[in-house]
């Protein structure tokens, strides 16, 4: 597994990282806690030393399986977590006392002392705009209880916005091969600021897997059932915004780009990866084996030059038009 440095720190964090949506045990299908600790395991032994989860995801049970995990293991797992999306919170409960106690609450099911990152959870824009979150952030940081600050975003407009607030850590943004716009309207910014950027749906939502047809069916609690036109949250958070037939479609005309001797799935993250302005790509997991699989993705060969232009022309003449939601 090889290491980026995470910016602003003398921190080294694992290119693939490892998304704890699905360990929450809701929005993806059941996964027991055997299972969520077979995965924390394999991501270990994989040289994933990066998580990132949220106090939703399960309401709190990911957090508290990472929580239970960090006491038995002797690994240093760097765990970026979120907030801001309980009912307590969204859409306008952000007081400091609210945020303050969210930020409590994740301490406790982690067992830890301080956050090493705390990252606001695609909270409404007014609320950026209006800074004072940030404060309150900035408060808790100077009290100790988180190490550093971000923001999960949903647009690149939102992305922009929050890069103008002091003591800004890192942007986690969706960011795969059917959604390109971040290349040019964000990256050299971020990178100009020292600011980190934490990539999710790197697969939107398994279509990148290469395996999926339109028959392809789901737990009825899965947010790919739920949520496929944006019925629960951003429907951008849903196979990337795109229609399951349109995104099924584009991703079969995506077959013959793919490299012999990889997956479709591996060339997805090798090709973010291939941007510098990247720290760590969250790809998310419900079985080991695909813990495995995407954590080789670090070890691959950049994709040439001729087939990052390929799939350049591929987004722009056939992805664009068709994505929906803040982007």
């Amino acid at each position: 597994m090889n290491l980026r440095n995470f910016p602003g720190t003398k921190q080294s964090i694992s290119e693939i990282g490892l998304g704890c949506w699905q360990i929450g045990g809701s929005d993806w299908g059941k996964v027991d806690d055997a299972a969520a600790f077979e995965i924390l395991e394999t991501a270990v032994a994989a040289g994933i030393n990066f998580f990132d989860t949220a106090d939703v995801y399960g309401d709190g049970r990911s957090e508290s399986l990472i929580g239970q995990f960090l006491k038995r293991t002797k690994a240093q797992i760097f765990v970026a977590t979120k907030l801001g999306r309980t009912s307590e919170l969204y859409p306008d409960g952000y007081s400091p006392d609210n945020l303050r106690a969210a930020t409590e609450a994740s301490l406790k099911r982690l067992g830890v002392d301080a956050l090493d990152l705390t990252q606001l959870h695609c909270i409404p824009k007014v609320i950026l705009e209006n800074g004072a979150v940030f404060d309150t952030l900035r408060e808790l940081q100077r009290e100790g209880k988180i190490q550093r600050f971000g923001v999960s975003v949903e647009s690149m407009d939102e992305a922009l916005l929050c890069l103008d607030q002091t003591g800004l850590a890192s942007l986690q943004i969706i960011f795969n091969i059917f959604r390109q716009k971040p290349i040019t309207a964000l990256f050299d910014r971020a990178k100009e600021r020292n600011v980190a950027i934490i990539v999710r749906l790197p697969l939107a939502s398994g279509l990148l897997s290469g395996k999926m047809t339109v028959h392809t069916t789901f737990d009825p609690k899965d947010h790919r059932i739920y949520n496929r036109d944006g019925e629960a949250f951003n429907v951008g958070e849903t196979f990337a915004g795109l229609p399951f037939e349109c995104g099924v479609s584009l991703t079969d005309q995506l077959r013959p780009l793919v490299p012999e001797n990889i997956t479709m799935a591996q060339m997805a993250q090798r090709w973010i990866l291939d941007h510098d302005a990247v720290t760590t790509v969250i790809t998310g997991a419900s079985r080991s084996d695909q813990v495995v699989a995407n954590a080789t993705t670090s070890t691959l060969a950049p994709l040439s030059p001729d087939l990052h232009r390929e799939l350049a022309i591929f987004y722009a003449e056939k992805v664009a038009q068709q994505i929906r939601g803040p982007y």
